[in-house]
Parts: C-alpha cells; sequence; structure tokens
C-alpha cells in the first residue's frame, strides 16, 4: 500500500509459529513495564512536589525569624530544610536511582524477551485485539 498502512499493520503481527501462551506473556510482560513507567512519573511528581514544599519551608522559616520565633525557625532549619527523604539521599537521586536500576533494568530485559519471543515486535496482543474489535 502507497499510505505506508502495510508495513504498520505487518509491525504488530504475530510472527510466524507465536503460540496464544506466548502473545499472552508478552503483553502481561508490557502491561508491567506501562505501569514502571506510570510509577516513574510518580517518583518526579514525589521529587518535584518536595521540593516545592522544602522551597515553602525555606519561607516559613525567614519568617517565623521575622516574627521573633528563633528557635522554632531554627528546628524547621535544623530538621526539616533541605533534609534528606531517605537516608543519605534527596529526591533526585531517588529518581535517578530507579532511573539508572530498577527502571532501566526492567526496560532492557523487556526488550530482550519481546526480541526473543516475538521478533521485537511491540503490543501484539493489543494489535490483535483492535482488530477482533473493529467494526469498520
Amino acid at each position: 500500500m502507497a499510505d505506508g498502512t502495510e508495513g504498520r499493520a505487518r509491525r504488530y503481527e504475530r510472527p510466524p509459529g507465536t503460540d496464544d501462551a506466548t502473545v499472552e506473556a508478552l503483553g502481561l510482560l508490557s502491561e508491567a513495564l506501562e505501569t514502571t513507567q506510570r510509577a516513574r512519573g510518580r517518583l518526579y511528581d514525589f521529587h518535584q512536589l518536595t521540593g516545592g514544599a522544602d522551597k515553602a519551608v525555606g519561607e516559613a522559616v525567614r519568617r517565623l525569624r521575622e516574627a521573633g520565633h528563633g528557635e522554632q525557625a531554627d528546628l524547621v532549619e535544623r530538621e526539616v530544610q533541605g533534609a534528606d527523604v531517605l537516608p543519605g539521599m534527596w529526591t533526585f537521586q531517588v529518581v535517578e536511582a530507579y532511573d539508572d536500576g530498577y527502571h532501566r533494568r526492567f526496560t532492557e530485559v523487556e526488550r530482550r524477551v519481546r526480541e526473543a519471543l516475538g521478533d521485537g515486535r511491540a503490543h501484539i496482543a493489543e494489535a490483535e485485539m483492535k482488530e477482533r474489535r473493529e467494526t469498520t
């Protein structure tokens, strides 16, 4: 086809000899990876929200001092402002550890399994569902 739809269709086509159980397993692995993508987004939310909170803490410390509450300002500054969210880690380090460790490893393993069992094709199960459900 001149419009390129034939190539797109082949991209999702089940490789010859691939059984239903394999397509289902690949679909589940893909779904799990997609869930980690969502979790990764939540980590970025966590990072940005925590950073925004820390900025507000800094402003609270300043205003506590201005209001004559130096002892409380010192407590907040010492115990909360700029504090590690996990032992030895700020939020950017949590995000980097997830990205560079678990998420990168999962992405690579999913790709390797998909190449070995599905000829590198993604979303085979979804494409087959689309084909079954299309009415036009």
